[in-house]
């Protein structure tokens, strides 16, 4: 059975566009609040990140899942990560968190995530959304959920990121630069960082609720890079607006993305024979990752793209560590999902380990050139599915010798095809892309 309102990553769109109203948000809360009461006493957390339609929305949900009968308690700014592990702590049924995640502040969105710090399964994202469809009732006075505030959860969430890495550890001597993108991470990431003994220099962490994302964090690396040279420090940490994505900057500005992040720590924790299994990375993650992590004989499979279909697979197979080349790193021998703190720090423990700075640590991994072509296409048959287009793509596979690949899929958003061909020589994979892409747009005609 398809969902109508919830996608990968929960719902997500324009504020004042249906279905992210107020007037939806309460009965979402309602539906969730009536779904999660199934399961006995309801206790559910909600945090948001800094848009200003977070308050909003916080409390139309808030009106929804009391009027079910479940309690709420309510962290305010806190990142995406840290909601899941005090939905844990707390033992509570859910936990809901208001945001967006890199998108401008005019987006918003609902991710839910269950008392085990995991995504919620399949049927109970169904179970709620067929709720939504039924009329929406209140249960009796003496039953309507309260609602409290938790003060300490930023304390509660800082000792657990440093908890993630030995007992004693200490930066000193290390200069940070970190950009948390005036988004959910501006008051608990510098804490994390200071407290481990780093210098730290702060960028965007002055949310005014319309500057999340603008031109900084994780999505705009400019003024992170600048800031880096400009300050002569050892490396910058970007964040997103809702913490779950990092990116870095070595000391001579390049950026350094999800899959140097995860090559980093999956091999950190390889050495120290604590890897347990391989690594998921996803379509998008470059052959790079792939043949270096070979190198070392460490296994490596891709899932869709998106976190969920990481997550999924590391559960699957028992593994450890996952991740996307956007940034979302899930390091399942600390925590329960995507987070961007408790990544960055495993990538300080590497380079600590190995007494490397982090332009010199990354050098193992050497990325393949890729390009990248979109082609748009009307209605219809996929053109995916054409036969010429099957038979190129298999050509070209099999050419390339399994030192290149070929990825053609749908937009979930947009009617086009993208076409992306990798491999080791710049000019073949250039002109491989171009020849698909060519092909794609003759058949789409």
């Amino acid at each position: 059975m398809s969902k109508k309102y919830f996608g990968t990553d929960g719902i997500r769109g324009r504020v004042g566009e249906y279905p992210i109203t107020p007037d939806f948000m309460l009965k979402l809360g309602w539906a969730a609040g009536m779904a999660f009461r199934k399961m006995g006493a309801c206790k559910v957390l909600v945090g948001k990140d800094t848009r200003i339609s977070g308050y909003m929305f916080e409390s139309a949900l808030e009106a929804g899942l009391t009027s079910a009968g479940a309690d709420v308690m309510l962290l305010g700014p806190m990142p995406t990560p840290a909601i899941a592990y005090l939905s844990r702590t707390f033992q509570a049924e859910a936990g809901i968190v208001i945001s967006a995640s890199h998108n401008p502040h005019d987006d918003n969105g609902i991710k839910f995530f269950s008392g085990k710090g995991t995504k919620l399964p399949d049927e109970l994202e169904l179970m709620i959304e067929e709720l939504l469809d039924t009329p929406m009732t209140v249960v009796e006075s003496s039953k309507i959920g309260k609602v409290s505030r938790i003060n300490d959860a930023s304390g509660r969430y800082i000792e657990f990121c440093k908890s993630s890495v030995p007992t004693g550890t200490n930066f000193a001597g290390l200069k940070i630069v970190i950009d948390c993108a005036h988004g959910a991470t501006y008051k608990v990431a510098p804490s994390v960082f200071r407290e481990l003994g780093a210098e730290v220099v702060v960028l965007s962490a002055q949310p005014n609720g319309l500057n999340i994302n603008d031109n900084c964090g994780s999505t705009h690396m400019g003024p992170l890079q600048a800031a880096v040279l400009a300050e002569h420090a050892d490396l910058g940490i970007a964040f997103d607006g809702d913490g779950d994505r990092v990116l870095m900057v070595d000391h001579t500005g390049a950026i350094v993305d999800g899959d140097d992040l995860l090559f980093i720590i999956a091999r950190d924790l390889h050495e120290r024979g604590k890897l347990q299994g391989g690594v998921v990375g996803t379509l998008m993650s470059n052959l790079g990752l792939e043949l270096a992590l070979a190198d070392l004989s460490i296994p490596f499979v891709r899932a869709n793209v998106g976190d969920r279909y990481v997550i999924a697979e590391l559960q699957e197979r028992n593994w450890l560590v996952g991740g996307e080349n956007s940034g979302h790193v899930v390091c399942f021998n600390h925590t329960t999902t995507g987070d961007a703190i408790i990544a960055a720090l495993q990538v300080l423990m590497a380079l600590k380990s190995r007494n490397e700075g982090l332009a010199q640590t990354r050098q193992a991994l050497r990325k393949c050139p890729q390009v990248l072509i979109n082609v748009r296409f009307g209605g219809g048959e996929s053109p995916l599915e054409h036969p010429a287009v099957k038979e190129a793509s298999a050509r070209v596979t099999q050419a390339m010798a399994g030192r290149g690949r070929v990825l053609l899929r749908k937009s979930g958003t947009e009617p086009l095809v993208r076409v992306m061909v990798e491999g080791e020589d710049e000019n073949q994979v250039r002109g491989y892309a171009e020849e698909l892409a060519k092909l794609v747009t003759e058949v789409s005609a």
